[in-house]
């Protein structure tokens, strides 16, 4: 299986495929590791250090075409995952055995997560936005957009900073939040046309947008023609379907539930205190088709809603078997919330650093 599928707009389709390859072959795969934990073993004493693994973290995500640290909630997740594994939360070195060994659990782990959440890695080059600027569509939707925008006394320039706000890759416009994005692609636009300023005092006119915002946005086209941008691009859509699975099967919802509690403090007479219910939710999130607590901010609201409905705020000590039936209660009432009301997302991150397969990053480093 390729894991570099066509996806979005000709994107590749990052699912963890190549990942599993990579790892399955064992040959390969610890010419793979003996390589890399040469380069990382500075001091040449045969442990890796937490400041040692620091870089090996960083380059696997490189390597798998990840955005860069920082970039987005879903990215940083596995990379934290992935140190944390490596170390268990500890400061202790690690050997070469134990660093193979993590490193294949983490991969595969990587695998899976990237099998259930494709990144789709966009090249935008212009091409799309300028189909869509020359659509039968673009007119009617800038025209909607100009009567949603509300700024007093705005210029065209404001006009159209705001109009670009609301487009994004879907349009063939990478994000114009990303600095980088604003200041090499946008600003740059801006200052490449002039234009008749003698009745820029007056009230912006529809008229007056529309033009001037595609001359600005034919400039867009021309700059990325010359400088294309490299788009993360992930889709997710939270519907209860990953809660109704892991409940429909009660080995492994007692197995998942077992796991979890064991990490949380009881006092003395083995009760926990149901403030740890979310900490309890968030340590299952995976098995549950969920999101960490604090990515999304849509899954948050949901959590919390459910969260207040079962008390999880007053304190109270409960035995671990009402504990386990809150949290199964909590997973029920999400999941038709989720069923109801399905929670979409999708994050759009440059990549700064340049994108490599998998598996010639492999042929280089091994060679």
């Amino acid at each position: 299986m390729d894991g570099k599928k066509k996806g979005l707009e000709g994107g590749q389709v990052l699912d963890g495929s190549d990942i599993m390859e990579l790892v399955e072959n064992k040959e390969v795969f610890s010419k793979y590791v003996d390589h890399k934990f040469k380069e990382l073993d500075c001091d040449n004493d045969g442990k890796l250090s937490v400041k040692e693994l620091q870089p090996a973290v960083a380059d696997i995500g490189i390597a798998l075409g990840l955005p860069p640290k920082g970039s987005s909630p879903d990215s940083d997740h596995i990379y934290s995952e992935v140190l944390n594994e490596f170390t268990h939360g500890k400061e202790e070195k690690v050997s070469k055995s134990e660093f193979k060994e993590v490193l294949s659990d983490i991969l595969i782990g990587m695998a899976t997560g990237l099998k259930r959440d494709p990144i789709v890695i966009l090249r935008i080059d212009g091409e799309e936005l300028k189909e869509y600027i020359n659509s039968p569509t673009f007119e009617m939707d800038m025209v909607l957009i100009f009567s949603e925008i509300a700024i007093p006394n705005g210029t065209t320039r404001d006009f159209i900073v705001k109009a670009l706000q609301k487009l994004g890759v879907d349009h063939g416009l990478p994000p114009t939040s990303d600095p980088w994005v604003m200041s090499n692609i946008v600003e740059p636009a801006f200052d490449s046309f002039t234009r008749d300023c003698s009745n820029e005092q007056q009230p912006v006119s529809q008229e007056t947008f529309l033009v001037e915002l595609k001359k600005v946005l034919e400039i867009i086209v021309e700059r990325l023609k010359e400088q294309p941008v490299i788009v993360a691009h992930t889709e997710n859509t939270y519907d209860g379907s990953g809660i109704k699975n892991l409940l429909a099967n009660k080995f492994e919802t007692d197995k998942v539930l077992n796991a979890t509690l064991e990490t949380l403090p009881r006092d003395k007479h083995g009760r926990m205190s149901k403030e740890h219910l979310r900490l309890a939710l968030d340590s299952l999130a995976s098995s549950a088709g969920l999101p960490p607590y604090g990515a999304i901010v849509e899954m948050d609201n949901v959590i919390n809603e459910v969260l207040k409905m079962v008390g999880a705020d007053d304190g109270k000590l409960v035995k671990e078997e009402e504990f386990k039936k809150l949290l199964l209660e909590i997973l029920g009432s999400m999941m038709l919330q989720l069923e109801g009301n399905p929670v979409s997302v999708s994050t759009n991150s440059v990549v700064h650093e340049p994108l490599a397969d998998p598996s010639s990053f492999l042929q280089t480093s091994t060679s």
